[in-house]
């Protein structure tokens, strides 16, 4: 059964969301060549401490780290370690907060230094499947809706949509219902409604839509090793229309000072 939020449960949502977009903030400043996916993982999970939170993939269902960092062909749940991130990569990193008793959760793909016009591609597709599936998550339609529009700009662009891993609502714990897919059918699912909170995340692959897991019980990556795009916002549907809670502004801003990085991926 869905919880639809109050505006004091949003608010929290939203505290704890802007937590995780300041976080990102500080990742942005150290993502270039060179540096490890632990020592990225190091210091989201210190800054989030030093801010009175907890990290809140650390311990989830035994997730060991902070983050979740999932380079090129990874697309989600990858492990920080002793990795080394090289000139051309892409690198999602997923970052979830509990603070106050609720959770917030976002991702954003990094580019590495300069990245391939095909892989910028994707990262930009993979944006406006985000961006479009907060449009379309407003009163009047259902989460089917939601669905259908991110699977046509992914499919549409040539690419395809992972159908194993999902969007989900977050509040007093970090995956509620519903469930929300990248694709889907217009009218299925439930009325969206105001009080709704959800995280949208499009997983969108270069090659076909299949997935497999690593033998960590945890790494997901495509099955051709072709790269995979993952942005999330958390959002909120007030007044009849999706408000992100999560925002890439602190991001932005850190990539324009950052001379590693000359690829800042925006609608």
């Amino acid at each position: 059964m869905i919880h639809y939020k109050t505006k004091e449960e949003i608010d929290c949502i939203r505290e704890s969301s802007l937590l995780v977009a300041r976080t990102h903030g500080e990742l942005a400043r150290h993502i270039r060549p060179g540096i490890s996916t632990l020592a990225l993982d190091s210091i989201a999970e210190s800054f989030i401490r030093d801010h009175a939170a907890v990290p809140a993939f650390k311990g989830y269902q035994g997730f060991p780290y902070t983050l979740c960092i999932s380079p090129n062909e990874v697309v989600v749940h990858g492990f920080p370690g002793g990795r080394i991130l090289k000139e051309g990569d892409i690198v999602s990193i997923d970052c979830g907060v509990l603070l106050n008793g609720y959770y917030g959760d976002s991702a954003y793909t990094y580019a590495v230094g300069e990245i391939s016009p095909e892989k910028k591609r994707l990262l930009e597709t993979t944006y406006r499947c985000l961006m479009i599936g907060i449009a379309e998550t407003k009163v009047g339609n259902t989460l089917g809706d939601v669905s259908w529009a991110i699977q046509q700009i992914a499919e549409n662009a040539g690419y395809s949509v992972v159908r194993e891993l999902v969007g989900h609502g977050v509040g007093k714990r970090l995956h509620e219902p519903p469930e929300l897919p990248n694709y889907g059918k217009r009218g299925r699912g439930e009325k969206v409604k105001d009080g709704l909170v959800v995280a949208i995340e499009p997983m969108i692959n270069m090659g076909n839509r299949f997935i497999v897991q690593e033998k960590d019980g945890w790494t997901i990556r495509t099955a051709d090793r072709k790269p995979s795009g993952h942005y999330e916002h958390t959002v909120a549907v007030i007044n009849g229309k999706a408000e992100p809670l999560s925002t890439f502004a602190f991001i932005e801003e850190a990539l324009e000072k950052n001379t590693h990085n000359t690829t800042i991926i925006r609608e």
